[in-house]
């Protein structure tokens, strides 16, 4: 069974008398840990598309099921609840809170749920030492690297265990070298069957994926297999950086 069957799917945005449509009559399925990349330049509907996957936007007509949900059917808060318990969440600007240190920062999807204190911290520490930053618990995102906040915003999405992790541009602000130490995280994930999609213009990224879905002008033009380029030097390890 697909985690994500989206049928259909038509957006519109309305400013007074004119109608743009940012998406239209797009249908794809995702099955359950797929590593999957979005692609499409500037105004394509891949930003409407992942806000709708992410449930932070709905569709003016047409369905989408995650992981056997009909989203439309959610009221607010029962969309909240399906965020925080389905989705993790990774920002090319990270989103971290810029006065808590890398555990509190990690513990609040866990917070939300209503987790007991010493639980959620004890998980925020093993997902922090999964990425790598076991030396870095108690540190503030003004104190670590761009590398190091993303990493934390990654133990952030998977503390909660959600089966799906939504990156919108998470390499965007990094350098190659610290580029590649993301883009494991996220394959190591995927090969532990967690879903990844992946938003990016950038071709290299591709190809860490299975699977591309490119849009254009908000339809879905193509959903091809990645390419099989030269990728980017992965044998970059976190000590390194």
């Amino acid at each position: 069974m697909a985690i994500i069957e989206v049928k259909n799917l038509v957006k519109i945005y309305k400013t007074g008398d004119i109608e743009l449509r940012a998406l239209n009559d797009v249908s794809f399925k995702i099955e359950r840990g797929e590593f999957v990349c979005v692609m499409g330049p500037s105004g394509s509907g891949k930003s409407t598309m992942m806000n709708i996957l992410g449930c932070l936007d709905v569709a003016s007509s047409g369905s989408y099921e995650l992981d056997g949900i009909n989203v439309k059917t959610q009221n607010r808060a029962e969309l909240a609840d399906v965020r925080n318990h389905k989705l993790g969440f990774v920002f090319q600007g990270f989103n971290l809170l810029p006065k808590v240190d890398a555990v509190e920062n990690v513990e609040l999807p866990l917070l939300y749920r209503g987790v007991a204190s010493a639980k959620r911290r004890k998980a925020a520490v093993e997902a922090l030492e999964r990425v790598g930053l076991g030396q870095r618990l108690h540190h503030r995102p003004s104190q670590m690297s761009g590398g190091q906040q993303q990493r934390v915003a990654i133990a952030r999405a998977i503390v909660g265990r959600a089966p799906i992790i939504l990156a919108d541009e998470p390499t965007g602000n990094l350098d190659t070298k610290t580029t590649v130490e993301i883009m494991n995280i996220f394959t190591e994930l995927h090969k532990e069957g967690i879903t990844v999609i992946l938003v990016t213009h950038e071709p290299d990224i591709a190809t860490w994926s299975e699977r591309v879905l490119r849009f254009r002008d908000g339809q879905l033009i193509a959903d091809e297999a990645a390419p099989k380029g030269v990728q980017l030097d992965n044998e970059v390890k976190p000590e390194d950086i």
